[in-house]
């Protein structure tokens, strides 16, 4: 085991902005904030496929992709991540998110393995505290 993957590595989170919504303030708040408090994070950018923001999850050994949606093409957007994630064989990558996602959709997204959505109103704090408590840093084996 080498000095960079001792347990106390820092989380490494992807924040992705996936499909065509062009709005990305939110998802860097969240990536800033998550940096802030001493983790690593990857931001895709904009415009993102399923495919790019599972690729650069798994390329950057990540344990935490954070989704920000406000397309309202939610469930089609992460249902196809958490597809590709089990074909992949990376499922232990823990999968939140955020944006406009109404009510409704909730249960059936964490029926299919997201692990928690942030709606609009949700502090930096929350998401941090969050990702704090549910991401486990998983440790490579040498």
């Amino acid at each position: 085991m080498t000095a960079s993957s001792s347990s106390s590595s820092p989380l490494r989170v992807v924040v992705a902005k996936p499909g065509l919504d062009g709005h990305d303030r939110g998802a860097k708040v969240v990536a800033r904030a998550l940096r802030d408090a001493g983790m690593e994070v990857v931001y895709t950018g904009l415009h993102q496929t399923p495919e790019q923001i599972v690729e650069a999850a798994i390329q950057e050994d990540a344990d935490a992709i954070g989704l920000s949606v406000l397309s309202g093409a939610h469930m089609t957007l992460f249902a196809k991540v958490l597809e590709l994630l089990k074909e992949r064989d990376a499922e232990d990558i823990v999968i939140f998110g955020g944006g406009i996602v109404p009510d409704d959709d909730m249960p059936q997204l964490m029926e299919m393995g997201v692990a928690k959505i942030f709606t609009p109103g949700a502090t930096t704090q929350e998401i941090v505290g969050w990702v704090r408590e549910h991401v486990q840093h998983e440790e490579t084996p040498a």
